[in-house]
């Protein structure tokens, strides 16, 4: 994918890097094709996700460009929107036609580009990996290319669900990919899913264990998971919040539909 204006946010991003003293250590970079097509599935923790992700890609050799798919409510966002529209990425309108936003990256990955994804479909409040959907490994099986699993760790104590933007100055922020998940063609997509998040979960939990800062006092647990001492909500009380976002953007769009 040649986009120039993918190069100048880049500058941008590395300008804020610097400004904040952010910390970013990418690992295993080296899975990552150095050609070629890719899907690359991470976990979803903060809205700055897909910059840190994408940031990682450039260690591969050729300076790889990751191409995200996300919900269109993030390219609505004040801060997120013009970043994602800018660096070319692909909207998903979970509400109306999905199938142009498929379509889009299945084109994309037959042209050689990197396509991330983020498995869980939203930003998990207890920031550890949720069960996630096949969409991904789907993606990946129909263009024949690799399916990388990726993780990203420290993200949400600068932007995440539910807090306004606190950059941390001085924050570390860890991102990892992993070996490619084998599949064939013939292989079962819900099973290729489970390898994938277990995948996921493995290196999200080797982050969070090695990660070298620890929150400044009691008011600032939050952003450690509930079984790491944190005051995060635990995997259950995520899911149900979840669930009862999506019921409220399902009754709000039947209003709408109602007033139109």
């Amino acid at each position: 994918m040649k986009n120039p204006t993918y190069t100048i946010v880049i500058g941008a991003v590395l300008t804020v890097f610097r400004v904040f003293n952010w910390k970013v250590r990418i690992t295993g970079w080296e899975h990552l094709p150095v050609t070629g097509g890719g899907v690359v599935a991470a976990n979803h923790i903060g809205y700055l996700d897909f910059v840190f992700v994408g940031y990682g890609a450039r260690s591969q050799k050729g300076k790889r460009r990751l191409r995200f798919m996300a919900k269109r409510e993030v390219f609505d966002h004040k801060i997120s929107g013009p970043l994602m529209r800018a660096m070319g990425h692909i909207a998903v309108d979970r509400a109306g036609n999905t199938r142009a936003a498929l379509r889009e990256a299945d084109e994309a990955l037959r042209a050689g580009d990197l396509v991330g994804m983020f498995p869980e479909g939203t930003v998990s409040r207890s920031f550890m990996p949720l069960a996630g959907r096949p969409g991904a490994v789907r993606m990946a099986m129909d263009a024949g290319v690799p399916l990388i699993p990726a993780a990203v760790w420290g993200t949400q104590r600068i932007f995440t669900k539910g807090r306004k933007p606190t950059p941390t100055r001085g924050a570390v922020v860890d991102v990892r990919y992993g070996a490619p998940i084998e599949y064939t063609a013939d292989s079962d997509p819900l099973e290729v899913h489970e390898r994938l998040m277990t995948a996921i979960r493995a290196m999200v939990d080797d982050l969070q264990r090695a990660y070298p800062q620890s929150p400044r006092g009691p008011e600032d647990t939050w952003w450690l998971p509930a079984h790491l001492g944190g005051t995060a909500p635990t995997v259950e009380e995520a899911v149900a919040a979840a669930k009862a976002d999506s019921a409220r953007r399902r009754e709000q769009r039947r209003e709408q539909h109602r007033e139109s």
